[in-house]
């Protein structure tokens, strides 16, 4: 029954700010076109879980998000226009933004569970119809949280070009990408050395953060708010929960408390790994 009760919640919470980042917006097929699209997240997600739990597997998890994000960006483009001279520079640079990093990231995460053979988190959720759902419907709603205010940029195809918000935006974004781009093939490169099994990586950007990672991931999502700001309006601004939600994902659900917990529990008793903890921020580079 809880297990079912997620699923319900998390489209419940998905239409609520869907149906708040609609208001003023456009329509595609006669509905509000960003409950629309958020209701085309939600189905890929449950069309892939189907074989997902019939092949009791998990590697399909992050690549649908994937593909999730792609076709929630390719119809709101749509909604707003194929033509070129349809979309505004801003738009077309968000729409980029946004395919760029969900390529990126998923890839990455498709060959990494393809390598590491199973994701832990997923060992008793595969085995349980509706343990598994809820897993795939938290996903829809990590999705659309994660791209709101994005999406309602996008639908809203609000000229300005050029502005403070769309500069100060676009270095964050660039700064994020590059922090989560960097991070991610250093720790690949450091886990393909075999000298390196069972060892915790300290070099690159993991001398300065313990998760830069995730660092890179939280400024991405927060230039893109700040790039999608003056294009919001009224009930808009509800779709700003993008980076706070991400923030909050990344720190007290799935990640860096996760990762804390394991890492403690591999390299606790070791005085290198006490000593690099205490040396290194947690997450915000050069902080305590």
């Amino acid at each position: 029954m809880r297990d079912i009760l997620g699923t319900i919640i998390s489209i419940a919470i998905a239409a609520c700010f869907a149906w708040a980042g609609s208001q003023g917006g456009p329509t595609l097929f006669g509905y509000p076109a960003l409950i629309f699209i958020v209701a085309i997240g939600f189905l890929i997600h449950w069309l892939i879980f189907l074989p997902s739990f019939l092949l009791k597997t998990e590697k399909f998890y992050d690549i649908t998000g994937t593909v999730a994000y792609l076709a929630m960006i390719g119809f709101a483009v749509y909604t707003v226009g194929s033509g070129p001279d349809a979309l505004t520079l801003r738009t077309q640079i968000v729409a980029t933004m946004v395919i760029f990093w969900a390529l990126r990231l998923g890839l990455f995460l498709l060959i990494r569970i393809l390598q590491v053979g199973e994701d832990k988190r997923f060992q008793v959720a595969k085995t349980s119809f509706a343990k598994f759902l809820m897993f795939f419907s938290i996903s829809g709603l990590w999705v659309f949280l994660t791209t709101a205010n994005a999406l309602t940029l996008i639908l809203n195809n609000t000229d300005l070009e050029g502005d403070i918000y769309f500069i100060i935006g676009s270095l964050i974004w660039i700064m994020g990408i590059s922090f989560e781009v960097i991070a991610d093939e250093q720790k690949r490169k450091f886990r393909e050395n075999d000298s390196n099994h069972g060892k915790f990586i300290t070099t690159g950007l993991w001398s300065i953060s313990r998760h830069p990672n995730y660092f890179g991931e939280i400024l991405i999502w927060i230039g893109m708010a700040i790039i999608s700001f003056p294009a919001l309006n009224g009930w808009q601004y509800t779709t700003l929960i993008s980076p706070i939600f991400v923030t909050l994902l990344l720190t007290r659900v799935s990640g860096v408390n996760l990762l804390e917990k394991s890492a403690d529990k591999k390299w606790g008793n070791l005085e290198t790994y006490q000593s690099y903890k205490s040396k290194t921020a947690l997450l915000i580079p050069f902080t305590k």
